[in-house]
Order: structure tokens, then sequence, then C-alpha cells
């Protein structure tokens, strides 16, 4: 018995009343934000942020980042769900940012309580974009007509078949404006009298590493291990969560041909928003 016993002290995962190592949650957000079957988005996140924060004792909760931005809604519901949950645990919230945090994804890094970057993170773009294309001209050339009826002068706004409008283009820029006032919003609230006093702040404008951190918008330069392991020791715990898919769905074998496509396009769309960082 005093052999089993001895053996038993060895092993102090084992026994209830042993000390445990402290435990993070790292929750990943990769890619575009968009409520779509590759983007992330708040009905897909939630379960997996409810597991992060609610799973076990943990004593922070790590973001690790690398999104372009895309939807502000969707941005600001995750964003929301994520404060929410750790204010109920009363936890601390750190960003990483690797390649981008740009836009929705600098509105995600906003969650936190403190963000870093590496030197090479681009961080920022606090604005709105709204892009289409204009297919008027091409279809007349091959004689199409477009027939639109509406009840409602506004319901065919910014319709890529017909002439722009001045009139839809002024709305459009309310719109905007307005989105991009409650971004600004957003951003003065967490990041408070950190940031600098900087006319180019607000205007979409992106910044490197230390620049970002010089502007107020990341805490420092830094990377989440070794990070983690100055908070918290270095026997510091990660539990990795993040958004998984079917092993079928990832070879596409359960897709009809219209998700097919749709995944094809949004995986277009994807790259083309980290291409404009030079990603």
């Amino acid at each position: 018995m005093a052999y089993i016993a001895a053996v038993r002290l060895n092993l102090p995962g084992y026994l209830p009343f042993m000390r445990q190592p402290p435990s993070v949650a790292v929750l990943r957000l990769q890619g575009m934000i968009a409520n779509s079957a590759r983007g992330l988005d708040d009905v897909s996140l939630a379960p997996v942020i409810e597991r992060a924060l609610r799973r076990g004792r943990i004593v922070a909760l790590a973001l690790e980042i690398n999104s372009p931005g895309g939807s502000a809604v969707q941005s600001s519901l995750i964003a929301a769900r994520i404060r929410r949950l750790a204010a109920e645990k009363k936890i601390p919230v750190l960003a990483f940012v690797e390649d981008v945090a740009a836009s929705g994804g600098y509105w995600l890094a906003t969650a936190a309580d403190e963000i870093f970057v590496d030197r090479g993170s681009i961080v920022g773009s606090i604005g709105v974009v709204s892009s289409g294309f204009g297919a008027h001209d091409a279809i007349a050339r091959i004689g199409i007509e477009r027939r639109v009826h509406t009840a409602g002068r506004s319901k065919s706004m910014l319709d890529p078949f017909r002439p722009e409008n001045p009139e839809d283009v002024a709305r459009l820029d309310v719109l905007l404006a307005d989105l991009h006032d409650y971004f600004i919003d957003h951003v003065r609230a967490r990041r408070g009298g950190k940031l600098a006093d900087n006319p180019d702040l607000f205007t979409g404008q992106v910044w490197i590493g230390q620049k970002a951190v010089d502007q107020g918008l990341a805490d420092g330069v830094g990377h989440l291990v070794p990070m983690l392991k100055s908070r918290f020791g270095d026997k510091v715990f990660l539990r990795r969560y993040g958004q998984r898919r079917s092993l079928l769905s990832r070879f596409g074998l359960n897709l009809s041909a219209d998700a097919l496509a749709s995944g094809l396009l949004a995986g277009v769309e994807e790259r083309a928003a980290f291409a404009r960082f030079g990603l």
C-alpha cells in the first residue's frame, strides 16, 4: 500500500487536491467576417465562444486574430459576445494579432483588454467600404433591356444593371458615415485614453507593428506563448478553440453545386481581402 501511495504522489495531475497549472482558453479568429459558410459569424462562433469561456477554470481568454475584416454587424456581435461572457467569468481577454487585424478584424481585437502584435502585423483600417460593379453598358451592348418595377423610390438603390444615380450615392454616403461613426465610437470606448491624437487615426489608414502601438491601437509587441508564460508561468496550459468543419465538407464531398460555387466565390473574396494588405 505504501508503494502504491508513493506512485500516486508522483502523478499530481490525477489527484483532485493537488494544485493544477493555470489554464488559458485560446480562441482562433481566422479569415473574413461574414454571414456565410466560410466566414466568421456570430451564429457559428457562439457555441465555440461558450465552450471556451465556460469549460473548466480558466485564468484568461486569448484571441488569435488574423482577419482583414468584413461585416460590421457580425464584428460587433462577436466582440460583444466575448465581452459579455468574459465579464461574467471576470477574466481578462488578451488579443494577439498575426498577419492582420484590419477593419472588422480590428473590431474583434478591441474585444480584448490588451492587444499585442508582431513587428510585421498590419493593424487599423478604421473605416467602412462599400464596393460593387456597374454592368449597364455591357448589357446594353449585347441588347439586353433591364426591367425593374418597385413600390418605393429607394427599393432599387444602386442597381448594378442601371446607371449610377447621384441620389442613391448620397444615401449610401449617409449609411456609410453612420457605420463609420459607430465604429469610431466603439474603438474610443474600448481604447479610451490610449489612442494617439492623430487626425489620420479614423481615416482607414493602417499601421505596422510598433507604429500601431505608438498610435495606441495596440499595447505592445509580443507573441502568444511567451507572453502567456510570462503572465501565468511556464506551466500554463493552453486550451485551443476555433471553428470546425466536417471532414467531408473540407473536401467538398457533401456540397451541392450551388454550395460549392458559393464556397469558391467566398474563397476568392477572402483572398482578395487579404491581398489588399499585400498578404
